[in-house]
């Protein structure tokens, strides 16, 4: 037993590890990393990854939120759309089959390693839109020279549409889909690129808590593999962020989507194998 728990605690961490550094979370990784290398059914695989995104985003969102980052009315406004899509697809988990599961999930690393190689930087909008104008969600960040920089916020509806579909994806899969998140902040919701990951990073963790009380309700929760999958991510995260500063970004997003795709194809080829 403690064999079994010492290897899912340096699994995760890698996975956490790996997850930081590249921007896209650790659960993208540790649910394949459990069905593949540790051999867990998927539903297990998917329950323990929801409780290490919620551990990992409350460690990592209280730095945003404290330096002003994180656009707290923006959270809070599609926090109901992707709330709504999380318990729907934790719901959903149950009914489809694991193969059907496996093919999204090979998908949605497709669509990560695409949002990996186009990550854009900031195209700032001064003014909002009526509606997000009536929201009041705009902000401000530090400029170059310090001084505070106006940005507003556009599209509401269309982000909020894309937000179901994230929440969708995360209660399904497990993953903390901030590569959705963030693209839908700001592709189409103009938000500057730090401030929609930083309010990415405190959406997931809320997302996530939603879909795993399905799983918790529907008693698909291991605590044998969750906490040391928890623990593991949640230090492997700390100690990438750590490093990230250090690190060569550009050469290791292209690994990372190196991974992706590997990852995407050993999962699409099980799925349609029935492995």
């Amino acid at each position: 037993m403690l064999e079994i728990v010492l290897g899912l605690l340096a699994l995760a961490l890698v996975a956490g590890f790996i997850g930081s550094i590249s921007g896209l979370g650790g659960g993208v990784f540790i649910v394949p990393a459990l069905i593949l290398v540790a051999h867990l059914p998927i539903h297990i695989a998917i329950s323990a990854s929801l409780i290490s995104v919620v551990a990992t985003s409350a460690g990592a969102s209280a730095a945003f939120v404290r330096d002003g980052w994180t656009n707290l009315r923006v959270a809070m406004a599609l926090e109901v759309a992707t709330t709504s899509g999380a318990i729907i697809g934790a719901y959903m988990v149950g009914i489809l089959s694991p193969r059907v599961l496996e093919l999204l999930f090979a998908a949605m690393m497709l669509a990560s390693a695409w949002f990996a190689l186009n990550k854009q930087g900031d195209d700032i909008v001064a003014t909002s839109d009526p509606l997000a104008e009536r929201l009041q969600l705009g902000g401000v960040i530090p400029g170059a020279d310090g001084q505070p920089v106006p940005y507003g916020v556009r599209n509401v509806l269309s982000g909020a549409a894309i937000m179901v579909v994230a929440g969708l994806m995360s209660g399904l899969l497990g993953i903390g889909s901030g590569a959705l998140k963030v693209m839908a902040m700001d592709g189409v919701m103009h938000l500057p690129l730090k401030v929609s990951s930083a309010t990415s990073n405190f959406m997931i963790g809320v997302t996530a808590g939603a879909g795993a009380l399905v799983f918790l309700s529907r008693g698909d929760i291991s605590t044998i593999v969750t906490a040391p999958v928890a623990l593991g991510v949640t230090a492997g995260a700390l100690i990438g962020a750590r490093l990230l500063a250090r690190a060569n970004v550009g050469a290791l997003r292209m690994v990372f989507v190196v991974i992706l795709i590997m990852i995407a194809v050993e999962m699409g080829w099980r799925a349609m194998s029935g492995i």
